[in-house]
């Protein structure tokens, strides 16, 4: 429900829980409040205008002061804002600066579509667009707010367009501005949070003070890459699963991104976030348009479980769509950790036959398969069937594969081009360069310019005929490089800074071609493992490879971390063979299972190679799977224990919307002699309702207060699921 109180000029944004509040003093939009829901809108006072110093219609000598005090609810650079700010400008003249005044407002039911850019969406909704106005150049700003009658979020974007006669030059425009005030009087200390990494680590919890000054989390990667998340939360110091503030943004983007919390003179904290300023510039003609991506907030008042479990409904009901939005995504089997680049179709099919035996559902055929790509280092850009490794090509696999009862899926990187590449030598030019330097490769790769029309559409159409050469049913689109020598001969000078950006919709344009091509497809975004996963890849494909470290220890902490905003049915896990390839790490068949339950299940290895007593355990996995499946997609996730922090013991539970069925994972990561059984404290059940687990029944309130005794286990890396189901 959106409200406009005109008499005090006040914008209320609620929520099932939550009030989103701000108003207008002297025609600028300041935020007021974003918290526990409110029936009031008489709040005009909390922006402070009678305050020193006054707005600039009371006291014209101190314009400069006030814009340096004023929490600017879309904060503008260069006329006296000095805190981190949400938009700039440079005119033809060279100079930078606008001011941005309330002009007009509109609330509608439903939501816009973003052109070119993945949304949360819903006919269950409402929105608010506010227009403000730059008069000396007369760009204009609409900020929109989305929220939904069903989940405690608000989706916030920014439309912006040259409305004078000169060109503009946007050198930053973010997509949201975030301002929060701890009671300093009780005392409250926040802390930021946030999710650094690196490749085979992402997506580590990291928290930190917020003391003055600014704290970031950033890419300039092109991609939102393994070292950063486009996340930022500002949490209470005592914030735990279960109690404390929260106040977390997410950015529905997949390109470079800025997050920036800065704490003031005055104590307060602007958290902003969008596109990464440094190395953008986008002109803007008289008349055009740029729409900037959109920023989902949250807010819990009960800790971080609470957020998360808000996160994970929004994306479920309003981002997650198509053929296998609300389907169980079948079982696959990956030859990549397998083979490698050294299979042929004989292969193939003799782990197919065994995979099929044991429950799994999909083969799919990894990297390899075209060109003449024996090894990393060639082909790429040349995607046709290699057939002396697959003859008859993928029409024969298929229905090979089809007559054991079984999918088939390929592998693509279709981003990138190989030196040793046919496309390479006849079109030098479509990797991104920069003039007169030969670009850098990483992993023997270039990146092609996709933001050139005529080169996303040859690698499109190339694609869509291998697609249509077989009964293909599933793709992993890999991305193994960041950006770099991002540059081109097309477009003019003065747009150079608008190639990232360009690229990226250009993705963007390549996936929605073809889930419309292929509307049954199930798409499966990678980058090098976890190198983009965040909401705007989400849009395009319901599931997205979480890591390339598929140890199961160490993707108890990588989940984790991915678990904390995303939900488990988007979250690739497989089980892969032992001692792990990554890590060298040998752990049990069953925690490994266990493990990979919590996503997307699938397994990374040559079946052929088990024995009989390990092909035995993953039927029985597979059972599993899709016994439990429908609860571990819809279900809600309750995040108990942490080997992230506790370096000993994992827990975590889903329970289902109805509260009548639960799954309760436990996992020894380390064994620790003379200890006690460990007491869980369990969530998200019926505090009046009696539960059966394992024979014996008890309240749920007993099991959430009391707690739920487990024994420790004999050894490291034991795993255990509980199933608890409500009683008659």
């Amino acid at each position: 429900m959106i409200q406009y109180d005109e008499t005090h000029q006040i914008f209320k944004l609620d929520t099932p829980h939550t009030s989103y509040i701000f108003g207008l003093a002297d025609n600028y939009p300041g935020h007021i409040y974003y918290g526990k829901k409110l029936g009031d809108t008489d709040l005009a006072w909390l922006l402070r205008a009678e305050d020193r110093p006054q707005p600039p219609s009371v006291l014209r000598r101190e314009k400069t002061s006030f814009f340096d005090f004023f929490p600017m609810e879309y904060p503008f650079e260069g006329v006296g804002d000095f805190r981190e700010c949400c938009i700039n400008i440079r005119t033809e003249d060279g100079q930078e600066g606008l001011e941005l005044t309330y002009q007009s407002h509109r609330i509608f039911r439903g939501k816009r579509v973003l052109p070119g850019l993945p949304s949360t969406q819903g006919e269950d909704s409402s929105t608010l667009e506010v227009e403000l106005l730059d008069k000396v150049t007369g760009l204009t700003v609409v900020l929109s707010y989305t929220v939904f009658d069903d989940t405690d979020a608000v989706a916030q974007s920014v439309r912006v367009r040259n409305g004078g006669e000169r060109p503009l030059f946007l050198t930053k425009v973010l997509s949201a501005c975030l301002h929060v005030e701890p009671d300093m009087g009780a005392g409250q200390e926040m802390e930021v949070l946030t999710l650094p990494g690196s490749w085979g680590r992402e997506r580590s919890m990291q928290r930190q003070k917020m003391g003055y000054g600014t704290v970031s989390a950033e890419s300039k990667r092109g991609v939102s890459s393994h070292q950063s998340h486009p996340f930022m939360a500002l949490v209470s110091k005592n914030c735990t699963q279960t109690v404390g503030e929260v106040y977390a943004m997410n950015f529905v983007y997949s390109g470079n991104f800025a997050a920036r919390a800065m704490k003031d003179q005055f104590d307060r904290i602007r958290m902003v976030m969008g596109i990464h300023p440094e190395r953008f510039c986008w002109k803007l003609a008289p008349g055009e348009e740029f729409q900037a991506p959109e920023v989902v907030l949250v807010y819990s008042d009960e800790g971080l479980g609470k957020m998360t479990r808000s996160f994970h409904d929004l994306y479920r009901k309003h981002l997650i769509r198509g053929y296998w939005k609300d389907r169980r995504r079948p079982v696959l089997i990956n030859n990549w950790e397998a083979t490698y680049f050294n299979f042929n179709t004989e292969k193939l099919l003799e782990i197919a036959r065994e995979a099929a035996k044991a429950g799994i559902e999909m083969l799919v055929v990894d990297d390899g398969w075209f060109g003449h790509r024996e090894m990393d280092d060639s082909s790429l850009g040349d995607w046709t069937v290699n057939e002396e490794k697959l003859p008859g090509g993928f029409r024969y696999l298929a229905d090979e594969v089809n007559r054991l009862g079984m999918k088939l899926g390929i592998w693509l990187e279709p981003e990138m081009i190989s030196e040793d590449s046919d496309l390479y030598r006849a079109h030098p030019d479509w990797a991104l360069q920069l003039k007169g330097r030969e670009p850098g490769q990483c992993r023997a790769q270039y990146v092609l310019d996709l933001s050139r029309q005529e080169v996303r559409a040859y690698i499109y159409d190339r694609i869509k005929e291998v697609l249509s050469s077989a009964n293909i049913e599933y793709v992993k689109w890999d991305m193994n490089r960041p950006l770099a020598d991002v540059g081109n001969a097309v477009l003019s000078p003065d747009q150079q800074g608008e190639i990232s950006h360009r690229y990226m919709l250009a993705v963007y344009e390549m996936q929605e071609r073809l889930l419309k091509d292929f509307p049954k497809l199930l798409l499966e975004n990678c980058s090098s493992g976890g190198g983009r996963f965040d909401p705007g890849i989400l849009y395009y494909s319901p599931q997205i490879w979480c890591s390339d470290d598929t140890d199961a220890v160490e993707r108890l902490a990588i989940q984790e971390g991915t678990q904390l905003l995303y939900p488990l049915s988007s979250i690739g896990a497989h089980v892969s063979a032992c001692p792990n390839h990554q890590t060298g790490r040998t752990v049990p068949l069953e925690m490994r299972g266990i493990a990979a339950l919590s996503g997307t299940f699938g397994y990374e290895l040559d079946i052929t190679r088990l024995s009989e007593d390990e092909k035995k355990q993953i039927l029985e996995q597979t059972k599993l799977c899709r016994q439990y499946s429908a609860l571990i997609r819809e279900g809600d996730y309750y995040r108990l224990e942490s080997w992230q922090r506790s370096h000993a013991f994992d827990s975590y539970m889903v329970v289902s919307k109805d509260r009548k069925e639960a799954l309760l994972t436990c996992v020894q990561v380390l064994s620790r002699p003379n200890r006690a059984s460990r007491r869980l404290r369990l969530q998200g059940l019926d505090p009046e309702a009696f539960y059966e687990i394992e024979g014996k029944s008890f309240q749920g309130a007993t099991l959430m207060y009391a707690g739920l005794l487990i024994p420790p286990a004999h050894g490291d890396f034991q795993a255990r699921l509980i199933p608890i189901r409500q009683m008659a």
